[in-house]
C-alpha cells in the first residue's frame, strides 16, 4: 500500500494503538487530536514526536482521516469538521465506531470524501500491549464497493482481518461484541466477589482455568460445550446457589437467575433437559426472583 499521511482525531485506546501500527507499517502520523491528560499520554508513549493539534488542523493535513471518538460523539465531530471545510474530496474518512455504519458519516461523504467503518472487534488497554494482539483481531467494515479494495488494504496493513458487515446489521454486529466482552467482564467480576466471600484468597487463579477453558469450548462447540446443574437438570443445587448468594451477593442474584434462565430454555429446546424437569426449574427461580430484595423495599419487622 502506498504511504499514507494519517491524522487522528480522539487519541484514546483505539486511535494512538491504530496509528502506531500504521506508523510501524511506514505510513506517516502527521498529527492527532486528543484533550484529556489520558490521550495525551497514550499520544507521548505510542507516537512521540508526533504533533498534537486542533481537531480542524488534523483534518486538513492528512489524506486519511482517522476518527476514534466515542460513539455518540462521532455525528457532531462529522458535522462540525465538514462545516467548517476541513474535510475536503478525496479525502479517506475512517470512523472505528462499533455500532455506526456510513450514515454518520454522511456530511464528509456531501464534501466529496470516501467514508469507511472500520471498527476492531478487540478490547484495547490504549499500551504496547495491544500493539501484539492486533494481528489476532477482525475488524467489522462498512463501506461502499467503490472503496472496498482500498478499505481491506488498510486493514491489511494492521495486519488485522475484515468481516463486512452490512450498514443495515451494525447495530446487531456490534450488540453481538458487546453482549459477549462487556457482560462477560461483569461476569467474571460476580463469579470473583462469591468464590472470595467463599474464601478464595486467589480467585483469578481459581477461574482462568476454568474460565479459559470454558471460552475454547463454547467458541469451538456453542451449546455443546454447556455443562453444570442447569443442564444436568439439578434442581437442589441450583436452590442451594440461589440461597447462598440471595444471602452474600444479593446484587448478583438477577444475572444468576436471568442466565440460568437463558441456559435453561437452550437446553430445553435441543432436549437435554425434560420439560417436566425444566419446570420445577424455573418455579425454584421464580421463587428467588419473588424473593429477591427489591432496591428502596423495606423488610417488614416480624
Amino acid at each position: 500500500m502506498t504511504p499514507l499521511r494519517v491524522g487522528v482525531i480522539g487519541a484514546g485506546r483505539v486511535g494512538a494503538v491504530l496509528a502506531a501500527v500504521l506508523r510501524s507499517r511506514g505510513h506517516d502520523i502527521v498529527s492527532v487530536a486528543g484533550e484529556s491528560d489520558a490521550s495525551l499520554r497514550r499520544a507521548a508513549d505510542l507516537l512521540p514526536g508526533v504533533p498534537v493539534a486542533k481537531p480542524t488542523a488534523v483534518a486538513r493535513t492528512c489524506d486519511v482521516l482517522l476518527l476514534t471518538v466515542p460513539d455518540d460523539m462521532l455525528d457532531n465531530v462529522v458535522t462540525q469538521l465538514s462545516a467548517s471545510g476541513a474535510i475536503r474530496p478525496g479525502q479517506y474518512v475512517v470512523h472505528t465506531s462499533g455500532s455506526h455504519g456510513l450514515r454518520v458519516l454522511d456530511p464528509a461523504t456531501r464534501a466529496g470524501a470516501h467514508p469507511v467503518a472500520m471498527h476492531p472487534a478487540m478490547t484495547f488497554t490504549g499500551t504496547v500491549r495491544d500493539l501484539d494482539r492486533l494481528p489476532d483481531c477482525v475488524f467489522g467494515v462498512t463501506t461502499g464497493p467503490a472503496d472496498h479494495d482500498w478499505a481491506l488494504s488498510l486493514v491489511s496493513e494492521l495486519g488485522a482481518d475484515v468481516m463486512w458487515v452490512p450498514e443495515e446489521q451494525r447495530s446487531l454486529y456490534h450488540a453481538g461484541l458487546a453482549h459477549g466482552a462487556n457482560h462477560l467482564v461483569t461476569l467474571v467480576a460476580q463469579a470473583m466477589e462469591l468464590l472470595s466471600a467463599a474464601g478464595a484468597d486467589d480467585p483469578s487463579a481459581i477461574l482462568r482455568p476454568l474460565l479459559g477453558a470454558a471460552l475454547d469450548n463454547a467458541l469451538a462447540e456453542g451449546d455443546a460445550a454447556l455443562t453444570g446443574p442447569i443442564v444436568r437438570g439439578d434442581v437442589n443445587t441450583v436452590r442451594a446457589h440461589l440461597e447462598e448468594i440471595a444471602a452474600t451477593a444479593p446484587d448478583t442474584l438477577p444475572s444468576y437467575v436471568a442466565l440460568a434462565r437463558a441456559t435453561l430454555d437452550r437446553v430445553v429446546t435441543d432436549g437435554r433437559v425434560l420439560p417436566i424437569r425444566a419446570a420445577a426449574m424455573r418455579r425454584v427461580l421464580d421463587a428467588a426472583e419473588a424473593n429477591a430484595p427489591q432496591p428502596g423495599r423495606s423488610t417488614p419487622l416480624l
